[in-house]
């Protein structure tokens, strides 16, 4: 029988194992891919630390770029040898409030790529047709990975923020390396708070068009319409709240986040708004597509072999990475 690799965490807080599988076959509506690439996201490191629910074991990554092999037999508008693109949210119940009402982000059943169903840390993974993607021809396989977690849930962060021209990205990853491309295409400002005294994250920033950028407890030079908030330290929920003005929105696009500390209400009042993000609609991955083929945007990555995914994981914690990590199952996914 033909088999796959795949890096799989057997329970919460330990390294990943690489193992061998029997090469699964795609469900009526699924299909089955051949990975040629699948980014880091921090997400996964939430899955291995626990802080996110997970079964167990369970093979992670829900940024995934690869080729179809076999299609179910309900299968339509995917052919065999094209190319992927796989998200987080890998299945909805088609029947709660939420999905009946277009917002199947907030599904009442929902799959989630890497997390309850495998992912993509594999050479192969199967996947809901339905909740698969298209994408620009411009993007290699692995500079297409981050766009299927980090660009779109920064791409539903920036739309809920509304039209304000002054936005504040607080974290600065493999998310706010997307998305302040698109909020400059956009024609919006973009300030950058990184950690205090990450100087080289404060210098990448400024070389994606950045118009400041400085430490987490720095002053704002101007007051903020919005501010997105992609580290998942509640701490910054209050400083942001205090660096937008009256009507302004800050918003939290992490799926998980450490607890937000008291603040006054004043720091609140004025209209401001506090929101979060939750997965994402097929709506999202379609128009914000879209608009990084329009845009212009690359993603900044660094590849890592399958095999060392615990490494490029080790590296995403400890912020050794500029962009976003990827994980390539073979040498040929390379650009």
């Amino acid at each position: 029988m033909e088999q796959m690799i795949a890096m799989q965490l057997d329970s919460p807080g330990r390294r990943l194992r690489r193992v061998a599988r029997p090469l699964p076959c795609p469900g009526a509506d699924e299909v089955l891919i051949e990975v040629a690439a699948c980014g880091v996201c921090r997400t996964d490191l939430h899955v291995v630390d626990g802080e996110v629910a997970a079964r167990a074991p369970v093979v992670p990554g829900h940024e995934i770029v690869g080729r179809v092999l076999a299609t179910g037999i309900d299968v339509v508008g995917f052919a065999i040898g094209e190319r992927v693109g796989v998200p987080w949210l890998g299945g909805t119940c088609g029947s709660c409030p939420y999905c009946r009402s277009k917002r199947e982000n907030l599904c009442d059943h929902p799959e989630f790529t890497g997390a309850t169903r495998d992912g993509g840390y594999a050479t192969h993974v199967v996947a809901k047709a339905h909740y698969c993607f298209r994408l620009p021809e411009r993007f290699s396989d692995v500079e297409a990975a981050p766009l299927l977690c980090a660009g779109l849930i920064g791409w539903r962060a920036l739309r809920m923020a509304g039209e304000g021209r002054t936005i504040g990205l607080y974290g600065f990853g493999a998310a706010a390396h997307i998305i302040a491309q698109v909020a400059r295409w956009q024609g919006r400002e973009v300030y950058a708070f990184t950690k205090d005294g990450d100087r080289a994250g404060q210098e990448f920033a400024r070389s994606l068009g950045c118009v400041w950028a400085g430490g987490s407890s720095d002053s704002c030079p101007v007051v903020l319409d919005a501010a997105l908030i992609f580290a998942p330290v509640g701490e910054l929920v209050p400083i942001a709240l205090r660096a937008v003005g009256k009507g302004g929105t800050v918003v939290c696009a992490g799926i998980h986040m450490s607890d937000i500390p008291r603040f006054p209400y004043a720091d609140l009042w004025g209209e401001r708004r506090l929101l979060s993000v939750a997965n994402l609609t097929r709506e999202d991955g379609t128009s914000f597509l879209d608009a990084a083929d329009r845009s212009g945007l690359t993603t900044m990555v660094t590849a890592y072999p399958l095999d060392q995914a615990n490494a490029a994981l080790d590296d995403l914690r400890h912020g050794r990475l500029a962009g976003a990590a990827v994980l390539v199952p073979n040498a040929s996914a390379r650009k």
